[in-house]
């Protein structure tokens, strides 16, 4: 009468506490409910528990900045510790043998630690065309699980902290006496790195090694098409001739067991500093690339690879008359091969600025390649500015200019002016590449507002043949 709630008989409240309900028999629709309400709370109560271990998972582990400052803390500590190690074994050597072993151990280990600068000048190229939005992956025609600068950068931080302390392990052992330990140390470094470049399974980044590898084969032997990538590989090997020199020379020494000892101290040896297998070497990188103008002149007939075949030729001179020195007469070298070799290093020089210039960069659009596309102090500093166009086209002619140094044999003596001359050489390469990599981007660009018929769409090879989309 009062609109009041009457609780129905079958209740199972109707029942004392801890003792049995009064009914069993629920309805249908209320035993759902009552299913559902606890399955709720037990998703609730494993919703609470995740979000609670996430939270204290969150609290123990450290900031991305601590952990980063922890790690650089690391870094440093060890390059103390390899260089004073180092030192102190150096200083243990007498001083007849210390400035020969220094120059050995150097060349076991330039070649490596010069790959190990072009690794992390590579992972700020890609770093940058990320920034900028370049989409690197097409040019270069790389699947979805290609390297980001991140994964090269940390590339490149292990061969950085493994080859200093290979090196430092060659002078402490040796300079304690132990010279068949200290000459395992760069044999061991050289066959990890072959194992690590050519193990067959999918760790160590399977596919960007398989790719790396086989760019190089067809580099080797340009039995197809030429690709981007692959003259793009070929002249980056291009700035490295004294690598390929040192390694030479390193694996001569390894195979003839002369690590370590002075059999290799006379020049005129089997690995001496007058072999002829050292030009060889220098001139291996010229000689692929000179195959690859001529490979693509045969597909496309352009009469432009005609002339950069003749600019990777002029290499071939300055490099061969500098190793006449050591094989005529001291006055047939200061009369008339001399000034051959000055006069080809100067041709091989201009010629070579010239076609950067020209031909492998388009200065319509220099320095957009640096408009990030987010704000960053970076892009404010380079995009647009001047100064940027004067010190590449500077700078780029200077040390065409100074390459001469690194590939003449007679001028190799000093080897730590060698290795800054060949440090300056890389680095070009790596101001290089921004340029040469927007200037394909442009004809990419432009290429993309031609619309075709799809009747007309050629195919894959047609486009590898026939296509002027890069001069190589």
């Amino acid at each position: 009468m009062f609109g009041g709630l009457v609780t129905p008989t079958n209740s199972p409240h109707l029942r004392k506490s801890g003792s049995r309900a009064v009914v069993s028999d629920l309805d249908a629709d209320e035993a759902e409910n009552g299913v559902d309400e606890g399955l709720l709370h037990s998703l609730e109560l494993i919703d609470l528990r995740g979000a609670t271990t996430s939270i204290s998972a969150s609290a123990i582990m450290p900031s991305p900045i601590l952990l980063w400052r922890f790690k650089v803390l690391l870094f440093l500590g060890w390059s103390f510790i390899c260089c004073k190690i180092g030192w102190d074994s150096v200083m243990r050597m007498s001083a007849d043998k210390r400035d020969l072993f220094l120059y050995e151990a150097f060349l076991y280990y330039n070649p490596l630690l010069l790959a190990t600068l072009m690794v992390w000048l590579w992972g700020i190229n890609l770093w940058v065309f990320a920034q900028t939005g370049v989409n690197y992956a097409k040019i270069f025609e790389l699947d979805q699980n290609h390297l980001s600068h991140r994964e090269i950068w940390k590339c490149a931080t292990w061969m950085t902290i493994i080859v200093p302390t290979s090196m430092t392990a060659y002078l402490y052992l040796y300079s304690h006496g132990e010279v068949s330990y200290a000459a395992s140390q760069p044999v061991l470094l050289y066959a990890a790195i072959i194992m690590i470049l050519i193990f067959p399974f999918d760790i160590f980044y399977l596919s960007s090694r398989y790719y790396f590898l086989r760019t190089l084969w067809r580099i080797v032997f340009p039995l197809q098409a030429i690709s981007f990538s692959d003259f793009f590989l070929a002249d980056i090997l291009t700035s490295m001739a004294k690598v390929f020199s040192d390694l030479e020379r390193s694996v001569c020494r390894m195979v003839h067991r002369q690590v370590a000892t002075i059999a290799w101290l006379e020049a005129d040896s089997v690995c001496g500093s007058h072999s002829i297998a050292i030009p060889l070497a220098l001139v291996l990188p010229y000689l692929f690339r000179l195959n690859q103008c001529l490979r693509q002149y045969k597909d496309t007939g352009e009469k432009t690879t005609l002339l950069n075949a003749l600019k990777y030729s002029t290499a071939v001179p300055v490099i061969f008359l500098s190793a006449l020195k050591y094989h005529v007469l001291l006055d047939n070298w200061t009369n008339l091969y001399r000034p051959l070799w000055l006069f080809s290093s100067v041709v091989n020089s201009l010629y070579s600025f010239y076609w950067d210039v020209t031909r492998d960069w388009d200065l319509s659009g220099f320095t957009r390649i640096f408009k990030f596309s987010k704000p960053h102090p970076l892009s404010h500093m380079l995009h647009g500015r001047r100064w940027v166009f004067i010190w590449v086209i500077g700078s780029n002619l200077v040390l065409r200019c100074t390459w001469t140094y690194k590939l003449s044999a007679h001028l190799r003596h000093n080897h730590l002016t060698v290795f800054t001359i060949a440090a300056l050489e890389i680095f070009r390469r790596f101001q290089w590449i921004f340029f040469r990599v927007e200037n394909e981007v442009n004809k990419m660009n432009s290429k993309s507002h031609v619309q075709l018929p799809m009747s007309d769409m050629p195919t894959e090879e047609q486009k590898l043949l026939h296509s002027n989309d890069h001069s190589v």
